[in-house]
């Protein structure tokens, strides 16, 4: 459901990353200064690539940065990595060494496609000894001798407010078309498969698809939250219908319809509601379930969920949110999860908390659950890279949404409709 492509520019201090990120922004949205470690933070662009779609690019700090603060931004840089679909890896003057090296054998660990940019190729330009040896130790990165400075002289790739007309062709010259090129090249390649659509499968042309979608306390103000739009707009591209009800108008609702629906979705929290109401041979599942499905690690949620039934006193649960969000008393990853957790399972359970992109727990294995939210903000890569130290740790992983249906008794029925599509 999230169709951003996140690229990063990674590499040593005044290699032209952040003159890099200007010109493929057409924005002075990154400070430039021959000064080393200009850029501190990560510093992101949003905007729509011909050949690519709608990217975010991401220009880090210098690799190579020292001292205390320093280091502080090169952890920064690392940790930027875990948002990425492919990275650019800037060097210059035909010096590619170990921190270069240490860049792409992380990005290789985290399965991240990237692009070898030779910069500054107007001061110096790569050997050919440089380009065999590199073509030899990253043969699936293309390597593209570039000038940052001689592009921005240039017609850049994307004009600010200015349509690209006439052939693809076309719409991809530019100075930049080499590294747009390169880049295509490395995501139709790469594992980060484009993400399955949520209803593949389960809904056709002419069905009926009934959301339940509660509006309390953790709703939004004026607007649905984003999975409910999301799906709103999916059965509309499979020409399906599409009703939108509270839980208490749900009885009514089903009553004035000539047949059932083929599928009911509804809030997690709203899980033991709708059961209830609903008829047993009615499908029913949960928005949450149905992020998991497209773009989560489905088969390690199923597999872990049933884990519930084996915590023990004294057992660490860590709960990821994707997401930043003020908390109240309806929270349900801060305050009803655990409270159903320790009800259910009658066990005193501790739970810790990780919010957005804040770093992880150094030690995974500590963990005896990790339950992930539905992901709607985060990309399938981003779950992936958040979810994987815990799977190799041999965690079990489950998310909001089958947790909910496993403690209210439903789990069987809120996936059953994934296991037959």
């Amino acid at each position: 459901m999230h169709n951003e492509i996140f690229i990063g520019l990674l590499g040593r201090r005044n290699q032209g990353k952040s003159a890099l990120m200007n010109l493929l922004t057409g924005q002075q949205v990154s400070i430039v200064s021959d000064t080393p470690g200009t850029t501190t933070d990560p510093v992101k662009k949003s905007m729509e690539v011909f050949g690519l779609g709608r990217c975010v690019w991401i220009d880090t700090a210098g690799w190579d940065d020292g001292g205390g603060v320093g280091l502080q931004r090169v952890e920064r840089s690392r940790r930027a990595i875990d948002l990425l679909q492919a990275a650019v890896v800037l060097f210059s003057h035909n010096d590619f060494g170990q921190t270069e090296q240490e860049i792409c054998t992380l990005l290789a660990q985290k399965r991240i496609p990237s692009v070898l940019l030779h910069n500054k190729r107007d001061e110096m330009p790569l050997s050919n000894a440089l380009k065999a040896d590199l073509a030899r130790r990253f043969p699936d990165s293309p390597i593209v001798d570039f000038s940052v400075s001689e592009a921005h002289t240039a017609d850049a790739l994307v004009t600010p407010g200015v349509e690209a007309q006439g052939t693809p062709e076309a719409e991809t010259q530019g100075a930049v078309a080499p590294l747009i090129a390169a880049l295509k090249t490395v995501l139709a390649s790469g594992t980060d498969a484009a993400p399955r659509p949520v209803l593949e499968g389960l809904v056709q042309a002419g069905d009926l698809v009934l959301l339940v979608t509660p509006i309390d306390a953790e709703a939004p103000k004026d607007r649905l939250i984003l999975p409910q739009v999301q799906i709103s707009r999916q059965c509309l591209d499979l020409h399906a219908g599409c009703l939108l009800c509270q839980t208490e108008e749900l009885p009514t609702m089903l009553q004035s319809l000539r047949q059932p629906p083929r599928l009911v979705i509804t809030d997690s929290q709203a899980f033991k509601e709708v059961h209830a109401i609903l008829p047993a041979e009615q499908p029913l599942t949960s928005f949450s379930i149905c992020l998991a499905r497209q773009k989560g690690p489905f088969d390690l949620y199923l597999q872990g969920t049933p884990h519930i039934a084996r915590l023990r006193d004294d057992d660490k649960i860590l709960l990821l949110e994707s997401c930043t969000h003020q908390t109240n008393c309806h929270d349900i990853g801060r305050v009803k999860l655990p409270n159903l957790l320790r009800q259910r399972t009658g066990k005193r359970l501790q739970f810790e908390f990780v919010s957005g992109l804040n770093p992880l727990p150094d030690r995974p294995a500590d963990y005896a659950l990790v339950i992930q939210c539905g992901g709607c903000m985060v990309t399938g890569k981003q779950l992936e890279q958040r979810l994987r130290p815990f799977a190799e740790a041999g965690v079990p992983v489950s998310n909001y949404g089958m947790t909910l249906a496993y403690l209210q008794g439903i789990f069987d029925r809120a996936v059953a409709p994934f296991r037959k599509a």
